[in-house]
């Protein structure tokens, strides 16, 4: 594709923090949307671990996160050819915008933001100015690129208005500079739920390891996680309201074949909940051993991963510095020819 035919297409970014092994939720609600935007977007994608020491994590522990978060973005079909995928602290104008925007943010807009409010709760030994300015940060994560949209969910779209009202303040006071990111929906992405507790969201943070399925788990661990999900008192295999658990696994069986839900519900009708969730956890287990093969062959290559976050950070960098040197004339920084 000619550079100029991809300076026509949107730009998409987005961000995943380096917090362990996603869960089959993030893959399915987000993750495996990336690697179809692709072809319709120029997209942008980074592991932010810069985001990650809001919060207390040990040194070694961040570093082997943010190598595996990198690698199972690779094996979840993020293409190099097609698209950029770069740690974020290998990409400095991230953090000098940062700065920037932190002058066109009020203080009472950070108070209000709600995941500040719960993870103040969560930590409350640790209230750090980090945690209290990450939205700012997440703004500059999008603004210097100008993107044109950020795949979002419900728990995102305060951050996401944040920016959008960061952008329009620095516009109206030095003149057209940021583009006003508009929040993305896939068409597809079904929202998973704890295999354990049906009526709320699947979490690697829950502390029941039978209510999560990892990406890479393997096939016997899926199967019978699956096998011990919560259904209810009745035998019939119908999507409908008070059936969360079997909702749960029929939405489920629908991502990974994309079989409909009224398809997926006349193929079991009559058959018991065992051979359903059998079935369900085989149909997962199946579309997810691409994912494991693959990131099992990219850990194992330490050397090719450096190649890949080192080439695609050097251009996200050229790329970003230019919107960040037209940041910085606007404000009235003396220009600098330090390289």
């Amino acid at each position: 594709m000619s550079e100029q035919k991809a300076e026509q297409k949107k730009l998409i970014f987005s961000g995943i923090q380096p917090t362990g092994t996603f869960t089959l939720g993030n893959y399915i609600g987000a993750i495996r949307n990336w690697k179809p935007l692709q072809e319709e977007y120029r997209c942008i994608y980074s592991v932010v671990d810069e985001h990650a020491i809001t919060v207390r994590i040990e040194p070694a522990k961040l570093r082997q996160k943010t190598l595996e978060a990198y690698a199972q973005l690779l094996a979840c079909g993020i293409d190099l050819d097609k698209s950029l995928l770069f740690i974020q602290s290998h990409v400095p104008t991230h953090a000098q915008l940062s700065w920037v925007l932190n002058c066109s943010a009020q203080f009472g807009e950070l108070s209000r933001m709600t995941q500040f409010k719960d993870k103040s709760q969560k930590h409350p030994d640790d209230i750090n100015a980090g945690l209290f300015d990450y939205p700012v940060l997440m703004a500059a994560d999008i603004l210097v690129y100008n993107a044109d949209l950020v795949p979002v969910g419900a728990d995102q779209m305060q951050h996401l208005e944040l920016a959008r009202t960061i952008a329009r303040r620095f516009n109206g006071r030095y003149g057209d500079t940021f583009t006003v990111p508009e929040g993305y929906v896939a068409p597809v992405g079904a929202k998973v739920m704890s295999l354990q507790e049906p009526a709320k969201k699947m979490s690697k943070s829950d502390e029941n390891p039978n209510a999560v399925i990892l990406i890479l788990d393997d096939k016997d661990t899926i199967i019978r996680k699956f096998k011990r999900a919560v259904t209810d008192s009745e035998t019939e295999i119908v999507f409908r309201e008070g059936k969360d658990g079997i909702n749960n696994l029929l939405t489920i069986y629908s991502a990974v074949t994309g079989k409909s839900i009224p398809d997926a519900e006349k193929e079991f009708a009559g058959q018991g909940y065992g051979t359903f969730k059998i079935a369900v956890g085989e149909a997962v287990a199946d579309h997810l051993a691409p994912v494991r093969e693959e990131y099992a062959k990219l850990i194992a290559d330490k050397a090719y991963l450096k190649d890949c976050y080192t080439r695609c950070g050097a251009e996200a960098l050229r790329y970003s510095q230019r919107i960040l040197n037209k940041v910085y004339k606007k404000v009235g920084f003396v220009a600098s020819e330090i390289r």
